[in-house]
């Protein structure tokens, strides 16, 4: 795993060189994803990285978990408060659709919450401009079968250094790094919204993609049910879809 992290580091450090960038940011959640990359672009660039926590609905002071990885990673890090933004951008839309008589209310919590990631996926490469930072990813192999990232949103970044990683080397990764063994064992959440657990949203459980994707046999429907999910979000991990070049007048 050593040689993993090593191999990784430098990776970061020769994209930033590629880049003409200064250094490496990456948005703080306190879930064990994010602490992991936290750690690595500290190895990077011991001077040059950036946490970046963004809570909505919550002030930073409260971010416990998000706190304890820059502390423990050493990180320079920022605090953005984006509960007033979501708010008015979300009441502002919600009222014109309203208007409009095209509101749907069984969606709102889903469009709510994907707003959230692309809200921060704004701030973070805002934030990236001012310091000539590149914005790291957090998404692991896991979310990237199943498209489980908002599209534009955590999605929308620069560098995806866990992306070939099951979630349980993202584990042994956080062991061999010294994260903390309460953001280790920490219930998996994008905090979309009060109580969501990733796995009771996906419909299993990251044990078992794991295993699908060391190759090993998973009970029938649940292949099926990855299966569909990494065929419907297939739009997710391309560039936008164009036509061929039109080759008439």
């Amino acid at each position: 795993m050593q040689e993993r992290i090593d191999y990784l580091t430098n990776w970061l450090q020769d994209k930033v060189k590629e880049a003409g960038a200064d250094g490496l940011l990456v948005g703080i959640s306190g879930g064990i994803d994010s602490a992991v990359v936290s750690y690595l672009i500290k190895r990077a660039f011991p001077e040059k990285s950036l946490g970046v926590i963004l809570p909505i609905n919550k002030r930073v002071e409260d971010q416990e978990d998000a706190l304890a990885v820059v502390e423990g990673a050493d990180l320079d890090y920022v605090g953005i408060e984006l509960t007033d933004a979501y708010k008015e951008s979300y009441s502002t839309i919600q009222k014109q659709l309203e208007e409009k008589g095209d509101w749907n209310e069984e969606k709102s919590q889903l469009g709510g919450a994907n707003l959230q990631a692309r809200l921060r996926m704004s701030t973070l490469y805002a934030v990236g401009n001012n310091y000539n930072y590149l914005v790291v990813g957090t998404d692991n192999a896991a979310e990237d079968y199943t498209g489980y990232f908002t599209k534009y949103g955590d999605g929308g970044v620069d560098l995806v250094p866990l992306l070939h990683m099951r979630k349980e080397e993202v584990r042994e990764m956080a062991k061999a790094l010294d994260v903390t063994d309460s953001i280790i064992h920490k219930k998996p959440s994008a905090e979309l919204w009060e109580g969501q657990s990733d796995e009771e949203e996906l419909g299993i459980s990251y044990d078992t993609i794991d295993a699908f994707l060391r190759g090993e046999k998973i009970d029938p429907e649940d292949e099926e049910h990855l299966r569909q999910l990494h065929k419907k979000t297939e739009h997710k991990r391309q560039i936008p879809a164009a036509p061929e070049k039109f080759k008439g007048e």
